[in-house]
């Protein structure tokens, strides 16, 4: 669709999820490659989730994402990526149905010293055949796992995609979405205007 007049078209807009479990950095991910303020829905941990969210292994977590975080990333003229980051406490799921309408992919986003957080995205994705790729992100004094570790543990298929990520930087960030892409290129070709 042309505009004012000009041959150049607009960019083909391109949905990303960023998934995974509670406390994962999925919030920081976003923040770190939008290039526009993100929005996020960021809500103080209250006393009332005692006893609903586990703090293990993320005790200093202060806050937690209650709908979803929105920020855009132009990949070049012809493409921009908006992201959605998902909520990652269990009593926000219900709202992962409708964020995943029309996405081309998602990151799932893990924490190795969560583990086991990441399965239902895992699940949510291959269930709706969402191509997907699994970052994990390397948090300061975590155990480092080698991606066939990661693999095994989170038994998945060879063809899906295993990064190491730092969720802080841009450009570590960046390059998670440069994977994810090129997964989708190569595995789910017709999803890509």
């Amino acid at each position: 669709m042309a505009y004012d007049g000009d041959s150049e078209q607009l960019p083909a807009a391109l949905k990303v999820l960023i998934a995974g479990g509670f406390g994962a950095g999925k919030t920081t991910f976003v923040g770190a490659v939008s290039e526009i303020e993100p929005l996020r829905t960021e809500e103080i941990l209250t006393a009332v989730s005692v006893g609903t969210d586990s703090l293990h292994g993320v005790e200093r977590k202060t806050t937690t994402t209650v709908a979803m975080d929105f920020g855009r990333i132009t990949i070049d003229p012809r493409y921009v990526l908006y992201l959605f980051g998902t909520p990652g406490q269990e009593r926000f799921w219900f709202m992962w149905d409708e964020l995943c309408n029309g996405a081309l992919g998602a990151v799932v986003l893990a924490d190795t010293r969560r583990l086991e957080d990441s399965f239902a995205a895992v699940d949510f994705f291959e269930s709706r055949r969402i191509g997907f790729l699994v970052a994990v992100n390397q948090f300061d004094g975590s155990f480092r796992y080698e991606p066939d570790e990661i693999r095994s543990a989170l038994d998945l298929k060879p063809h899906i995609p295993i990064v190491l990520c730092d969720a802080r930087q841009s450009r570590s960030a960046t390059s998670v979405l440069v994977t994810l892409i090129q997964h989708l290129l190569g595995n789910h070709p017709s999803r890509l205007p």
